[in-house]
């Protein structure tokens, strides 16, 4: 489990896409302190993956069909920028919100505006998510515990404190970009207990 606070930017050094899977290096200096073991589960850009095999400041991961599918991974290439965050630890402190690293879908960045010192992004999503994105609610983009500013059919915004946009990727991703989205665990649970009390 993670919590959405990122420990680290890494850069992608190598990525090798086969068919519908695919193999990605990461670097990081983060890495060289945390020492990541074999088989660890680390997120990248908000994805849960297990560790394959490491190096001085260097991790790999393997991605699945579904990962391919679901995420914005297979559009990654060498140098790219990544949001990194080990594993919560049941002695750590929990900040941010209950991230998992099963995301949901990609969404779109249509528009990014300036509100003072922060940074408001506007993203278009598939109308099927509308039930788990909620005013106040948490959502997790790239791997990033965010609060929702506002919702209207099809879309959301979050706005990005000046921390944020310098300590993560998402402060330079511009319009059209697509991000990994994973909605709030606690909300889908609600909702599917109302769906299925519906049905009854």
């Amino acid at each position: 489990m993670f919590t959405g606070i990122i420990k680290g930017v890494g850069h992608v050094v190598a990525f090798e896409k086969l068919a519908e899977t695919a193999k990605l290096t990461v670097a990081s200096p983060m890495l060289s302190t945390i020492k990541p073991q074999l088989g660890d589960s680390f997120a990248i850009n908000g994805i849960c993956l297990t560790v394959t095999a490491v190096a001085s400041g260097q991790l790999s991961v393997e991605a699945m069909p579904e990962t391919i599918r679901l995420t914005n991974l297979g559009q990654l290439k060498t140098g790219d920028a990544v949001n990194i965050e080990p594993a919560l630890a049941a002695s750590e402190r929990l900040d941010g919100h209950f991230v998992l690293g099963h995301v949901d879908t990609t969404a779109k960045i249509v528009q990014r505006t300036a509100d003072q010192n922060a940074t408001v992004l506007t993203f278009k999503i598939s109308s099927e998510y509308d039930d788990y994105i909620v005013k106040k609610g948490s959502i997790a983009i790239d791997g990033i515990s965010l609060t929702v500013t506002q919702t209207t059919p099809g879309h959301f915004s979050v706005s990005l404190i000046p921390y944020t946009q310098d300590q993560t990727t998402l402060g330079k991703r511009q319009i059209g970009a697509l991000v990994n989205v994973e909605t709030d665990i606690l909300g889908k649970y609600i909702v599917s207990a109302q769906r299925k009390e519906a049905i009854q």
